[in-house]
């Protein structure tokens, strides 16, 4: 299975692709790289039309993806546009993510003959940096199915069914058949660590407490 790393769109108030930010002196896509890698994985691509990516080693899939945050109103470019095309099974993991290694474990060791979903869920861990849950990853085996459920999405989109413009949360409704704008916590593989996206430059520094709180805790249970 091969590993896409997105790392597309535009970012205001960020001087450089906020995937590059550097969490404890490394940054996060190469962190998510260098986890893949430990767990396994070789076959790890980023999809991105930006050059600077090119100095991690790995395939470059040229994406156009210029999505922007949406501010009062809705952006431009439907969200759903970040996947890159495949058909063959894939993994997405979203570049923006701090990963913890034991997400990304999961990730990899997760077996699906279809679609699986991971994301954060209620109730959240006290170590979560935020009160509201995220997407981490899609694993897709049945890549005819999920592409078809993008299209769906985007079609239900274009017809007023969404209280917003659809991301990772409509997608996974659609696939799954359940009622739409209403999150179901239950039916996707759950992390509840600190493994979270960044959403603004101060968010790395806080990352950063949390690891090394981590790190610590880890080193006082070995001894």
């Amino acid at each position: 299975m091969k590993y896409i790393i997105m790392a597309g769109g535009t970012y205001e108030n960020w001087e450089k692709p906020k995937h590059l930010s550097e969490v404890c002196g490394e940054p996060i896509i190469a962190r998510t790289i260098r986890l893949l890698r430990e767990n396994g994985v070789e076959d790890i691509a980023i999809s991105t039309l930006n050059p600077v990516f090119e100095q991690f080693g790995v395939e470059i899939l040229r994406h156009d993806n210029p999505y922007t945050l949406p501010k009062e109103s809705d952006a431009k470019t439907p969200w759903l546009d970040a996947f890159y095309p495949m058909t063959v099974p894939v993994c997405y993991i979203f570049g923006d993510v701090v990963f913890s290694p034991a997400a990304i474990k999961k990730i990899v060791e997760t077996e699906t003959d279809s679609i699986e979903f991971f994301a954060s869920a209620k109730p959240l861990p006290l170590i979560y940096p935020k009160r509201w849950a995220e997407p981490f990853a899609y694993k897709v085996a049945d890549t005819q199915l999920f592409f078809k459920a993008i299209a769906d999405t985007i079609e239900l989109d274009k017809q007023g069914m969404f209280k917003r413009q659809p991301v990772s949360w409509e997608l996974w409704q659609v696939i799954k058949g359940t009622p739409l704008n209403k999150v179901d916590y239950t039916n996707y593989t759950v992390i509840n660590d600190y493994t979270c996206d960044i959403d603004k430059p101060s968010d790395v520094e806080l990352f950063e407490k949390i690891i090394k709180f981590e790190s610590e805790a880890e080193n006082e249970t070995d001894d």
